[in-house]
């Protein structure tokens, strides 16, 4: 008996690495990131990467991220995005409209997650939010009741604002469709809109000089990704021009700015995980609607209301979701 224990035994540990051997090895899944934005200037991406951990993936074990960033340099995105699809990702997240877009064009057969887009079906990615069809799916961002809001918190902060100067991009597919929205909401809060565009960094001098001609007593500024990138500067040009300025992410209050109202961006992206996620496992795009942000933020700078002689009605304080003293 114990001769053939010993017999066993010893067969027993040389099929035991065999065993071991014939396991298949934990997948790594590949996923593409088109961005507006640097990897270093992404502030999301953290809450995309916890999204994915959650759900089991982990960045350097089981997950590699192939980052492309425009640096705010929208033309760049057509070139990036076909980089990106030369590479074969499964998934390619990609950050905005724009680019978003870029990677539609770019392929028809790689499934597209897009996040923090305005208006998925006025931009053309998608014929319709509950039946996305084709290739792409994710998480929209805002939509036009956004900026009625905005416009009435700038309403309410200073209450004899006549006219409200609009800071936005013509080169953002979603910003006429926020101007339109803006349009139709200003009659009834007796207010008066000047449209004031800019491209890009070079033109915001010029265009709060047409804003001070213009004789506006308030700003609203749509969301943009070049606009994000240099949100110190905005709120720098808002503060010297007097103008109590509504944005639509919280980063801009940080950077000095009066207040915001938008969409949780963070929420946001990590509800991207679980769409690359569902993807990864099978799901196709087609089947997966579109969501809406379900968790909006209110965030007011005290200190900047305080230099710029605002007393914030309790109205208001009352439904911030964060204040900064």
């Amino acid at each position: 008996m114990t001769r053939r224990l010993l017999i066993i035994l010893t067969l027993g540990l040389l099929v035991a690495p065999l065993i071991d051997e014939a396991q298949p090895p934990t997948p790594v899944h590949r996923i593409g990131v088109l961005s507006s934005m640097t990897r270093e200037r992404d502030r999301n991406a953290k809450a995309f990467l916890e999204g994915m951990r959650a759900l089991g993936y982990v960045e350097g074990q089981n997950l590699v991220r192939e980052y492309r960033g425009a640096a705010g340099q929208y033309e760049r995105l057509p070139a990036l995005a076909a980089e990106l699809v030369r590479l074969q990702p499964e998934v390619i997240v990609a950050q905005g409209t724009l680019a978003a877009l870029a990677a539609k064009d770019a392929t028809t057969t790689i499934p597209l997650v897009m996040v923090g887009v305005a208006d998925p079906v006025g931009s053309g990615l998608v014929p319709s939010l509950a039946r996305p069809g084709g290739h792409v799916t994710g998480v929209a961002s805002v939509s036009s009741d956004v900026v009625e809001k905005q416009l009435e918190l700038l309403k309410a902060v200073r209450p004899t604002v006549s006219r409200v100067a609009v800071l936005w991009n013509p080169t953002q597919p979603s910003h006429a469709l926020m101007v339109r929205a803006a349009d139709g909401a200003a009659p009834a809060l007796g207010v008066q809109l000047h449209r004031v565009e800019a491209r890009g960094p070079e033109a915001f001098d010029g265009a709060f000089a047409a804003i001070t001609r213009a004789d506006a007593g308030a700003l609203l500024v749509l969301g943009d990704q070049i606009f994000f990138e240099h949100r110190s500067r905005l709120a720098e040009l808002a503060a010297t021009s007097r103008l109590p300025t509504v944005y639509n992410d919280r980063a801009f209050v940080e950077a000095g700015g009066l207040l915001c109202y938008g969409a949780n961006h963070p929420d946001i992206y990590r509800r991207a995980a679980t769409y690359v996620d569902k993807i990864l496992k099978g799901a196709k795009p087609a089947d997966l609607p579109v969501e809406q942000p379900t968790t909006f933020e209110l965030v007011i700078n005290l200190q900047t209301a305080e230099a710029l002689g605002l007393t914030i009605p309790p109205s208001v304080l009352f439904q911030a979701t964060d204040v900064i003293r």
